[in-house]
């Protein structure tokens, strides 16, 4: 079984659900870190879904508020065991206002 750290980056999301990370058809991943940063000069309003490909989806953000300037950091300091297919899905309520960044170990 292989171990690699990787980065995931979806910049500019808007008012779409949009697919930031999917785990590979023979691939358990192990979620690190998700920092969600507004790129626009108001406050923005977030939702950070698990789609989970035998289950439930879920929120694991629901309508955050992010100041101008600032970032989030959801994990801190905990971990997101996520399986084959299932994605972490963002969207914001302005327009290309989101800028997402994912750390995970993918295990194959």
């Amino acid at each position: 079984m292989a171990n690699s750290f990787k980065n995931y980056t979806k910049k500019e999301i808007g008012t779409t659900l949009t697919d930031v990370y999917t785990v590979g058809g023979t691939t358990t991943s192990v979620v690190i870190g998700i920092t969600l940063a507004n790129r626009s000069g108001n406050q923005i309003n977030c939702d950070l879904i698990l789609n989970v490909s035998s289950g439930d989806d879920v929120y694991l953000i629901r309508n955050i508020p992010i100041p101008n300037g600032s970032s989030f950091e959801w994990m801190a300091g905990n971990k997101l065991v996520m399986e084959a297919s299932d994605k972490l899905q963002v969207k914001s309520d302005a327009a290309s206002s989101l800028d997402v960044a994912i750390s995970v170990l993918e295990q194959t």
